[in-house]
């Protein structure tokens, strides 16, 4: 037996508190339980162990039977496997100019995944299929990467949400001419908790053909996974997996935290809580003289434009991110801990600073 070693101080002021991402936020006490869980004793390393075994099935409940999965270590790595999979060595995608993968995964699907990213200005971080039509053209021709896929973030980057109605028409179109549908779902479970929809209803039903399902965002220490929602849109993520770095040997870790967050409702509870609390700060500025809301929150996200050099001021306090410098425009994020008293004193630094 190994004896218990003293638990190490804290590096880090356990009090304070941010709004620029839900990256920040540390993992769910239920998940920490799962993982200390899964620790005990000798599993199968790259997969074959009864977690990852367990995990399909908790997936296939919420997705339904005949699907695949393939736990990865990040987002990014879920994207580019997804659309490699996908895609043809002369496929391209096409996406909005403000998707993750074209602004802050760092060439990673040019550079690793050999994918060309044909983009597209949206108003709202949302495709339609008139917008997928302004690249959508010239199959056939040797001079142009050829596109055969769509990809759309639901949440979108800016916050704003896809109905039900909008994936399965943007899916219809792009089965119509011959290409496939890719979602990136690093707040998947936000997006579910905002429409009062299960998972699979704007997913798998509504036509996407693979999925990135995101969990870090949500509660976990590390990890995503690639769902295959129609067998016959994906091939060799197998070999991709390994051939991109991201086969976990220990496996087991990564899927024990999705079963955690899925197999019961802690998913939907803590991206409610993340939600509730992003309204709750978009009603406690949306009457402060200065402050302008520029996307509905339709989620946890809140994108507001400040005041010339208040936004740095606010900082001192709070954490955030400038979304956009030259307007002013910032983005602020709430996560499943964000409690109501952090909003609230958010709200007051705001109205302090607004107005000095």
């Amino acid at each position: 037996m190994i004896p218990a070693a003293p638990v190490p101080a804290a590096l880090h002021d356990r009090t304070q508190r941010s709004f620029a991402s839900d990256n920040y936020s540390g993992i769910h006490p239920e998940v920490l339980t799962a993982l200390a869980a899964a620790n005990e004793g000798h599993q199968v390393a790259y997969g074959e162990d009864q977690y990852t075994a367990r995990l399909q099935e908790v997936m296939e409940q919420h997705f339904g039977e005949g699907i695949s999965i393939y736990p990865v270590f990040n987002g990014t790595g879920a994207n580019v496997l997804s659309l490699q999979s996908i895609l043809p060595r002369w496929g391209a995608v096409i996406c909005p100019q403000t998707a993750h993968i074209n602004v802050d995964e760092n060439a990673a699907p040019e550079r690793v995944g050999g994918i060309k990213l044909l983009t597209v200005p949206t108003p709202d971080g949302k495709l339609t299929p008139e917008l997928i039509d302004r690249e959508a053209w010239g199959w056939g021709d040797q001079h142009r990467a050829q596109p055969l896929a769509v990809s759309i973030t639901q949440t979108t980057e800016l916050g704003t949400l896809y109905s039900v109605a909008e994936i399965k028409a943007i899916a219809d179109h792009c089965h119509a001419r011959g290409m496939r549908v890719h979602m990136d779902g690093a707040r998947l479970a936000n997006a579910a908790a905002a429409l009062g929809q299960p998972l699979r209803a704007f997913t798998r039903d509504a036509g996407v053909d693979i999925l990135s399902f995101g969990g870090t965002k949500n509660g976990l220490m590390f990890g995503e996974c690639v769902v295959v929602l129609d067998q016959e849109a994906s091939t060799g993520l197998d070999y991709l997996r390994k051939l991109n770095m991201q086969l976990a040997s220990k496996m087991r870790f990564v899927s024990a935290q999705l079963i955690a967050l899925l197999e019961g409702d802690l998913w939907l509870r803590s991206a409610s809580h993340a939600n509730a609390m992003a309204a709750r700060l978009t009603e406690g500025v949306r009457g402060i003289k200065g402050v302008t809301l520029t996307q509905e929150t339709t989620a946890n996200a809140v994108f507001a434009i400040l005041p010339p050099g208040s936004a740095d001021r606010i900082r001192e306090s709070f954490r955030f991110y400038d979304w956009d410098q030259a307007t002013g425009e910032v983005r602020w994020m709430c996560s499943f801990d964000t409690t109501e008293d952090d909003v609230d004193a958010f709200i007051e630094a705001i109205r302090r600073e607004v107005s000095a």
